[in-house]
């Protein structure tokens, strides 16, 4: 047996410690994602099972079912999807990485969270406006010094600004002229999520078992 497939034969169980806490939706380790940023306050997990990121530390599954509920109610939910191609792509530019969201939900995620107080996802719908929006601004980001500059200035998201003044009119002045090819671009590669199931976001319906 060579070592790529040991490796394969390792069960996640097997990276459980302190440094790799449970996740609160399935109970397998996470592991680190993204290192401390600025603007987050905090590095990122992410549970390789359910796909749910994690900024800093997570008090449990409680917690995490009413992050989850602010995001809607007890019977449903849209969610900024961590496991869309959008999200792939943009890495530490995905535009879903706010100052003060704490968890960063899949699909998967939600539905083993909600299994944990006997519910089901009953429908799930992918919303192409919001997912159109999520992707373009996920290509800006990978351009720019700051994050979700052009969805600050039009008034929809929290940005985290470049620190220095020059390299925030450099944020501003490409965010203008890149936004129409973003767009462009935007549209096929947000497809391509859908036709996969991986949009950037999801519309999430909840029934009892």
């Amino acid at each position: 047996m060579d070592e790529l497939t040991t490796r394969r034969s390792v069960p996640l169980e097997a990276g459980a410690g302190p440094d790799n806490p449970p996740c609160p939706a399935c109970g397998e380790p996470l592991f680190g994602w993204l290192a401390d940023e600025d603007r987050l306050g905090a590095p990122v997990r992410r549970c390789e099972s359910c796909g749910l990121g994690i900024v800093g530390e997570s008090a449990g599954t409680e917690e995490a079912l009413h992050a989850l509920d602010r995001l809607g109610d007890q019977e449903r939910a849209r969610i900024v999807n961590r496991a869309s191609l959008a999200c792939s792509i943009g890495g530490a530019g995905w535009a879903g990485l706010v100052p003060g969201v704490h968890y960063l939900f899949t699909v998967e995620a939600v539905r083993r969270l909600i299994a944990q107080r006997d519910q089901v996802v009953r429908r799930r719908r992918w919303v192409p406006g919001a997912s159109f929006v999520q992707t373009w601004q996920t290509l800006l980001n990978s351009v720019t010094f700051g994050h979700n500059v052009a969805l600050a200035a039009l008034g929809s998201r929290p940005a985290a600004p470049a620190h220095e003044p020059w390299q925030r009119r450099i944020d501003a002045l490409a965010s203008v002229v890149l936004a129409i090819p973003a767009a462009i671009v935007a549209v096929p590669v947000e497809l391509l999520g859908a036709l996969f199931r991986n949009g950037a976001v999801v519309d999430l319906r909840f029934e009892l078992l």
